[in-house]
């Protein structure tokens, strides 16, 4: 059964393009994961500050296997020791975790 994690993440105005950048920096990241099935970063219209980050997976073992491989990977950078890690975008961050129990497609042409 498909898992959908959504991090929610609370990006001050003035972070916004800091952090969307470097969402595009990693882009496609993720998208050769095993168990990957979908990813959007939606941003905020009105009335919050909150990104809401969707990933959709086969199972909780493959986001796990992600968490502990390449996003790990990804979020520690590539020479730690050798560059100081920027300072986050977001001033705070939650994980919603669901499992898909229903789902439909558009029909017709």
């Amino acid at each position: 059964m498909s898992v959908v994690k959504i991090n929610v993440l609370t990006v001050p105005q003035e972070q916004r393009e800091t952090l969307e950048k470097r969402f595009a920096s990693r882009a496609h990241a993720v998208e050769g994961s095993d168990g990957f099935e979908w990813f959007e970063l939606l941003r905020p219209v009105e009335g919050t500050d909150d990104y809401l980050v969707y990933t959709r997976w086969r199972d909780e073992a493959s986001f796990q296997a992600w968490m502990e491989g390449p996003m790990k990977s990804a979020h520690q950078g590539g020479d730690a020791g050798n560059a100081e890690r920027p300072k986050p975008a977001a001033s705070g961050s939650t994980v919603w975790s669901f499992e898909v129990v229903q789902q439909a497609a558009p029909t017709g042409p």
